[in-house]
């Protein structure tokens, strides 16, 4: 079966950047939707950005004008650009994808990764 998984997480001070990625494996025929969450110890995971198999993105408002969502469909590879980063933004960052295999019969199913650790603090 496919699996997702996300790297490129780290430490960075406060106005840094850093691009984390998301990479599919496994026996793919074609990923549709994909979507970052994030989550804080304590509270409910947040979506903050998403991207259409056509490309289109959306945003959570925090995420507006600082993040960038990204896809390289040759590479089964999705990216999160972040810029501008603030100590709120501190989280365990998760990426789900919806995944058509040819290993599992019916509807495309939604895999997810287990998460990379952001942490921006001076």
């Amino acid at each position: 079966q496919p699996q997702v998984v996300e790297s490129g997480g780290a430490s960075v001070h406060p106005g840094g950047s850093l691009t984390l990625s998301c990479t599919a494996s496994g026996r793919i025929f074609s990923i549709w939707d994909v979507n970052w969450y994030r989550e804080v110890d304590g509270e409910a995971r947040t979506l903050v950005a998403g991207i259409s198999r056509g490309g289109t993105t959306s945003y959570a408002d925090f995420a507006k004008g600082r993040f960038t969502v990204s896809r390289d469909d040759a590479k089964n590879t999705m990216y999160l650009q972040m810029d501008s980063l603030k100590p709120a933004d501190t989280a365990v960052y998760y990426c789900s994808a919806v995944i058509v295999s040819p290993d599992v019969e019916g509807a495309p199913l939604t895999y997810w990764g287990k998460g990379t650790q952001v942490t921006v603090s001076s």
